[in-house]
């Protein structure tokens, strides 16, 4: 398989996604940045949000906790356009990249996503010729990678990098419950991201949450096989094991998750053939 960019990239990402919440239901900003402190002081670096992600209060929560707190080139920053929420047209969509930039106050960004491509949107991006629009922004430093996160069939994916050769990387559903699902073929998904010699960025890999209390026959397993370890790190250190991976992003919401986290992954260690099994 073809070697990839971003290797040397912690495999630890933090997903600005589910992030605690006040009661008011505001983002927590004060818990963010303690958390945010934990994630750098750690040697992590890779930060992911979108411009859809809390109505946008995640990408200002990006700028509060992170931007005006550390200088630009300790961090890697990656947010997404979305063409599909909402009423859109070619000019609102490229609008998000700017309202993005404003946002954050980032400057430019590391990794810039088309946001979840699927066989329901897919071709509004090639509509509203965001493909082309993305490479411009490349080339005027406005964002360093470009590529896609995607929630479709494998026969989707192989069209879309058939088409659009020169994207970096890809953004995929991986884990161990949904490395078979016929529903989601992450496996398969990532096989034909590496063939086509893409890097890949996880998201994903607790599912949901769904795999840090998984069902009492598998915690019974992983009990067996090492009880020091949280369920929540087989599922992310299975998804950081893969060949090809930039980061695995876990939307951290809490300090205790940050700390979780950072206990396996601050001197990752590949799973194991006994830990395979």
């Amino acid at each position: 398989m073809s070697d990839y960019f971003g290797k040397d990239t912690p495999k630890l990402g933090f997903g600005l996604m589910r992030l605690p919440k006040l009661e008011s239901g505001e983002i927590d900003i004060e818990q963010t940045k303690v958390m945010v402190d934990m994630f750098m002081k750690a040697g992590f670096t890779y930060f992911d949000t979108a411009y859809v992600y809390d109505n946008g209060e995640s990408e200002k929560a990006a700028k509060a906790a992170l931007v005006d707190r550390y200088p630009r080139e300790s961090y890697t920053l990656a947010t997404k356009l979305c063409a599909w929420m909402g009423a859109y047209d070619e000019k609102t969509a490229k609008e998000e990249f700017y309202t993005s930039l404003k946002r954050t106050g980032a400057g430019y960004f590391d990794y810039y996503l088309l946001h979840s491509l699927q066989r329901s949107n897919y071709k509004l991006y090639d509509q509203y010729h965001l493909w082309d629009f993305v490479k411009e922004l490349k080339e005027k430093g406005l964002i360093r990678h470009y590529g896609f996160s995607f929630h479709a069939d494998p026969s989707l994916l192989e069209e879309l990098l058939n088409e659009h050769p020169d994207v970096d990387f890809v953004q995929l559903q991986i884990n161990y419950a949904d490395w078979e699902n016929p529903g989601v073929m992450s496996k398969r998904c990532w096989e034909i991201a590496r063939k086509h010699g893409k890097s890949v960025v996880v998201m994903e890999p607790v599912k949901g949450g769904v795999l840090a209390s998984p069902i009492p026959q598998v915690q019974d397993i992983f009990h067996k096989a090492n009880s020091h370890y949280s369920f929540a790190s087989w599922a992310i250190r299975y998804a950081a094991s893969l060949d090809g991976i930039i980061t695995v992003l876990s939307g951290m919401s809490n300090i205790e998750q940050v700390k979780d986290n950072i206990s396996y992954m601050e001197k990752f260690e590949p799973l194991n053939d006994v830990e395979k099994r």
